[in-house]
């Protein structure tokens, strides 16, 4: 992918491939979009599911209900596959005949059993996939022995906040081999047509049994009101069942080979969970019991229902590999659906390869490239159907017992007038299900770089009247809408608009437009409401660093004290620069635009004005949070973590043919110049033309710069290995402290997972390094370098004697964050010192991308699967491979 700040380089010609034809082809007709892997991997303790009094969705619906409860809202299942409304939704589903359940989803730990918070406990790789799901693979490892349930939540309970987790392969269950590789691939032979292929390989020295189950099921989308129609699944013969939707054309689900088929229905086993209504009937979890227990009369003789299982029994030498096939098509096809079941697959795996070998052009290390597409995979199976109509989930349904009556001024009940139904990108699929507006802006900026359509559909959602406040808030993330994430719509907005045109040639300026206009509204609503005094100063919260700070951000202070946050009002001059970037972008075929540009860039002077009186310390070189009482005293918290590096982000570079194109905003900037000498000195030279005639717009002059990156680059505060810290290391020996309302409140350096509970379990950014933060660090210190040039020079690391240009920094930085996920001599990082993760073969090149990395040995920590940001690895392995020259022309 090039470089955004390169047209130098020539573009990855991902659109002559076959995947790229399909993908021009679905802009007019998305029927090749209509069948993905959207079921998501943890439907279960969602706040979608929950219809409890006090929102408690973790115990409302917990994993033991899963297997027995029908779904409001979606579906789950290990390497689930179906269309975009879930209608008709493939998984699988394993049994080792020692489990005391039926594997069919994924199990973890809740916020409040595991001692870090939420956790999956299982072991499972997005392997490969292309953007219309055409080709897709994923792997997933099971036990020979008896999954640990019970002891993987009594070891959890018994660690304390100073513990590390217990994972599963801490149980020593997979010393040896002793399990099985289960690797799940799906291949579209058209739009409709949908092969399944799972591959079971016996890694252990002793023959094994194993019951596999693949399954077809339909969403329970009739028990809610009265009259719904049902769909039904009937058994055709020995290996194949029919499938009737009311709003679907029929199909066909084929099974090779022996295997006997178990029907049942997708409903709530009432009798098992609240010991109403009849135990004879048919349930979600009879082909478990069936199957578990030899509950024979749990599965439908009759051989129909809405669920079914083709129920293979496999005998496995050690080493021994057997491979199951099944086709899932419209009714009508009459050929033998094995016949050109092979060929299809290796015909859409070869499209896989061609479509990202057009992407690695000049990607020479194959180590770089297995990493770049296994995190573009993780993106491609993190997405899912995100259904939840606020308005229904709070009133109830029709057909359902009422819900208690304090739901209605509950979580997320002043937006009701969500109505959300669309295919979202996940932060994890398991962890967090469920969308972020800073997650999904980041994941966009990645997804653009194979599939720029989808990406930008993703900036115009949660802009979009569905999802928008009317009072034109962004909802944050599931279990708080009304909170605040940083603003990073208009950033990822122009970056996704460039990464689009370099890709196709054609500059989308109808979406930049549409996202322009909703995001000035966004805007206004943040200096309305998060501007307390209309200093320009602002508070946003948590702002999705958790326990960034010495207090919870998202609660007010005592004595009504304010707190003027350093990251709010440099996410604010951020957004505003994005902004006037954009409407320099749309002005000349647009003239009213410019005046757009004119405002944006009155407020970013405005704001940069705040920010040097109000978060900025001269004497530590540094920007700090500020508490302001009420009787106006000040107190800078001199706390030094990311916040105080966020300012950095603040920078933009203009060209001087774009103020040449616009002479309205050139003459607006020198009435600035001339009139008000107090703001534009604050701004750093952006009214002296630098290199390759350009301007410079930033919170941070020279001087500040220099102050703030002295401290960034330093090995005893911010800098790893690994990129940069999200907490100063100086207070691992000395936690700061700061007193506050008859309390010593106190932070320390916490390079792994947390010691506070602060905002929730598991919070955590005091100490780790944080992929999508340092990715802005990187791309701010490049814009820059485009201005500064390379004599510019900064002491790097700081006490090192060696001086580098900005670009040089930005470049080193990328490096040690590539290197989290990348083989060196002494492995990858990210799997840090688990010996079967860095040697076994089977092991050792199937990478996990982590929420966060502990900040001095890189080990991968959090949510393991957060590809959602740590995907971000993705553009940076593309970056690297394009040489410094190339990213200066523009």
């Amino acid at each position: 992918m090039p470089d955004p700040r390169s047209d130098a380089c020539e573009a990855p010609r991902i659109f002559d491939t076959a995947e790229g034809a399909r993908l021009a082809l679905a802009r007019t007709d998305p029927a090749w979009r209509r069948w993905g892997p959207y079921l998501s991997e943890r439907q279960w303790g969602t706040v979608r599911e929950d219809y409890s009094a006090g929102g408690d969705a973790w115990d409302y619906l917990p994993h033991d209900h899963a297997r027995s409860r029908a779904y409001r809202w979606g579906e789950d299942g290990i390497g689930g596959f179906g269309d975009t409304h879930l209608d008709w939704c493939l998984s699988l589903a394993l049994w080792n005949g020692r489990d005391p359940i039926l594997k069919e989803r994924l199990f973890g730990l809740t916020n409040q059993e595991g001692n870090h918070g939420e956790d999956v406990k299982e072991l499972y790789y997005y392997l490969d996939g292309v953007p219309t799901h055409a080709f897709m693979r994923m792997l997933y490892k099971y036990p020979h022995a008896a999954y640990p349930y019970e002891r993987l939540l009594a070891e959890n309970r018994a660690r304390g906040l100073d513990d590390p987790e217990f994972e599963l392969l801490d149980t020593g269950l997979f010393a040896e081999g002793r399990y099985c590789d289960v690797e799940i691939a799906y291949a579209k032979a058209e739009p409709d047509d949908i092969l399944m292929r799972v591959t079971v390989s016996n890694r252990g020295p002793d023959p094994v049994r194993l019951d596999v189950l693949p399954q077809l099921f339909a969403r329970n989308v009739w028990s809610w009101r009265e009259g719904a129609l049902r769909p039904e699944l009937s058994a055709e013969g020995a290996g194949t069942v029919s499938a009737l939707h009311p709003v679907l054309p029929p199909m066909r689900l084929c099974v090779e080979g022996p295997a006997e088929l178990l029907f049942t229905e997708n409903d709530t086993n009432e009798p098992r969970l609240f010991g109403v209504g009849d135990p004879r009937g048919f349930y979600k979890d009879g082909i478990g019991r069936r199957v578990v227990e030899g509950e024979a009369a749990a599965v439908n003789p009759a051989r129909r229902g809405t669920k079914c299982a083709a129920l293979h029994r496999l005998d496995l030498g050690p080493g021994e590999s057997r491979t199951l096939r099944l086709r899932f098509r419209p009714a009508g096809a009459a050929d033998d659906p094995f016949a050109d079941f092979d060929a299809v697959f290796s015909e859409r795996a070869a499209e896989a390869d061609a479509f990202y070998a057009a992407l690695q052009t000049g990607i020479a290390d194959p180590d770089l490239r297995a990493v770049q597409r296994q995190a573009l995979a993780g993106m491609l199976w993190s997405k899912q159907l995100y259904h939840y109509d606020v308005r229904e989930w709070l009133a109830g349904d029709p057909a359902q017992p009422a819900p208690p009556e304090s739901r209605k001024a509950g979580r997320n009940s002043d937006w009701a007038h969500v109505r959300a139904n669309d295919i979202v990108s996940m932060p994890d699929a398991w962890e967090y299900p469920w969308f972020a507006s800073w997650d999904l802006a980041l994941q966009s900026l990645v997804l653009a770089m194979i599939d720029p359509d989808f990406a930008k559909g993703q900036i115009l959602l949660l802009i979009d009247e569905a999802y928008t406040h009317p009072n034109a808030a962004l909802p944050a993330y599931e279990w708080g809408f009304s909170d605040a994430n940083p603003p990073l719509h208009a950033w990822a907005a122009w970056r996704v608009f460039e990464l689009d045109r370099a890709l196709t040639g054609v500059p989308d300026h109808a979406f930049l437009k549409r996202a322009f206009n909703k995001l000035a509204l966004n805007f206004t609503w943040w200096v309305n409401r998060k501007d307390a005094a209309g200093r320009n100063l602002f508070q946003g919260g948590f702002l999705g660093l958790d326990n960034i700070g010495i207090f919870d951000r998202s609660k007010p202070l005592a004595n009504g004290d304010t707190l003027t946050q350093s990251d709010a009002t440099a996410w604010m001059a951020m957004f505003a620069l994005n902004m006037l970037r954009i409407a320099i972008e749309i002005a000349p075929d647009d003239p009213p635009y410019e005046d757009m540009a004119q405002k944006f860039f009155e407020h970013f002077l405005l704001i940069a004005a705040a920010t040097g009186e109000g978060v900025w310390d001269e004497e530590d070189g540094f920007f700090y949070d500020v508490i302001e009482t009420a009787e106006g005293e000040r107190r800078p918290i001199r706390a030094r973590t990311m916040v105080g590096l966020i300012p950095i982000f603040a920078v933009a570079v203009l060209s001087e043919a774009d103020l040449e194109r616009l002479p309205g905003l050139l003459e607006r900037l020198r009435f600035f110049l001339v009139n008000r000498p107090d703001l534009a000195r604050l701004v750093s030279r952006w009214n002296e033309p630098g290199q390759g005639r350009t301007a410079l717009l930033s919170l941070l002059r020279g001087h500040r710069l220099k102050a703030l990156l002295r401290r960034m680059l330093d090995p005893d505060e911010f800098l790893s290995e690994h990129g940069v810290r999200a907490v100063s290391r100086v207070y691992a020996a000395a936690p700061f402290c700061f007193p506050y309302a008859g309390r010593d409140l106190g932070l320390a350096y916490e390079p792994a997972e947390s010691r506070s509970r602060l905002f929730g379990g598991n919070s955590n950014w005091r100490g780790p390094v944080w992929m999508p933060v340092n990715y802005l660090l990187i791309e701010s210190l490049h814009r820059f370098h485009r201005y500064y040039g390379p004599d510019f020079r900064v002491e790097a690391p700081t006490g090192s004697g060696r001086t580098l240009s900005l670009q040089e920094i930005a470049d080193d930085l990328s490096r040690r964050l590539v290197g989290l996920s990348t083989r060196g001599p002494a492995g990858r990082p990210v799997y840090g010192d688990s010996r079967i993760e860095q040697d076994d073969p089977h092991f050792r090149d199937h990478v996990l991308f982590y929420e966060y990395y502990h900040g001095d040995t890189g080990r991968g920590l959090g949510a393991s699967h957060q590809t959602g940001w740590s995907g971000l690895v993705a553009l940076l392995i593309q970056q690297c491979a394009i040489g410094p020259a190339d990213r200066m022309r523009r």
